[in-house]
């Protein structure tokens, strides 16, 4: 059990609708306001939940964590999902007195689709994109910071390496979240890559992935990185050598240390 103060369990964020959206909310110790961090599950967009998130650990150095759900593409197709994100996000900040975060010190975090999600609030909260509602943008969908473990980018380039998945086949994980085989639906597919999004100014990025990745090519990551890079974004590649889509490599204390630092800078947090 990680230390956490206060826990707030199915907080409705929003409703997408005759569907609520939920979160956790996990507080530590403290009066705050305290640095939040968002967690997004990943599943391949299709699976998965907010239970157990990853970034719990991190309530024990001072920091709020925060673990949404948003519509799976069984649900709703891209991109509603990232809308969800986003509204979540918004709700947070909307919110942030009431439940002791401080609003101009939020990251997100997500592993696998969970990192693609994060990606995206990454370099689009400064953008226009994907804010379905009227008046939605009167409260930032900004995050300052973003973690990225082996999150997809650009899903059209995916095919081209080796990988255990069809990624262009028209039941991947690929072609389920945009609603029909990629390589047919090109445009709305690029949509999807925060590649495209990248601009100056974004938030300060950690990319995480390992080299014998299997289900998501480190090339994704390292597409996304070089991007990043050349606008001039505060970003940074780790290769974890030998490991796969995900396990204990990317739980190691050695990685710990390297989010808490991460975070810590570019939060401003200065914690346990």
């Amino acid at each position: 059990m990680f230390a956490s103060d206060l826990i707030h369990k199915d907080i409705v964020y929003d409703r997408a609708g005759d569907r609520d959206l939920l979160l956790d909310l996990y507080l530590p110790a403290g009066d705050g306001p305290h640095p939040l961090v968002v967690w997004v599950h990943g599943g391949g967009w299709r699976r998965g939940s907010k239970a157990n998130p990853q970034a719990l650990w991190l309530t024990g150095h001072g920091f709020a964590v925060a673990s949404i759900a948003y519509r799976l593409s069984g649900v709703a197709k891209f991109p509603a999902q990232i809308e969800d994100a986003k509204s979540a996000i918004r709700f947070l900040r909307a919110n942030s007195r009431a439940y002791h975060i401080d609003p101009d010190r939020i990251a997100a975090w997500g592993a696998s689709a969970g990192g693609h999600l994060v990606a995206l609030l990454g370099v689009t909260g400064d953008q226009p994109f994907f804010e379905p509602r009227a008046g939605a943008r009167a409260v930032s969908s900004r995050v300052q910071a973003v973690v990225d473990y082996y999150g997809p980018t650009d899903l059209l380039r995916m095919s081209g390496f080796p990988s255990s998945i069809a990624h262009d086949a028209p039941d991947s994980p690929e072609s389920l979240l945009i609603g029909g085989p990629i390589q047919e639906h090109k445009e709305k597919t690029a949509r999807a890559n925060p590649i495209r999004y990248v601009t100056p100014g974004d938030a300060a990025f950690l990319i995480v992935h390992g080299d014998k990745d299997m289900s998501v090519p480190l090339n994704q990551s390292e597409l996304l990185h070089a991007a990043l890079l050349k606008a001039g974004v505060p970003a940074e590649l780790r290769v974890l050598e030998g490991a796969g889509h995900g396990g204990p490599p990317f739980q190691d204390p050695d990685m710990k240390k390297t989010v808490l630092a991460f975070l810590q800078k570019y939060l401003n947090q200065h914690g346990k």
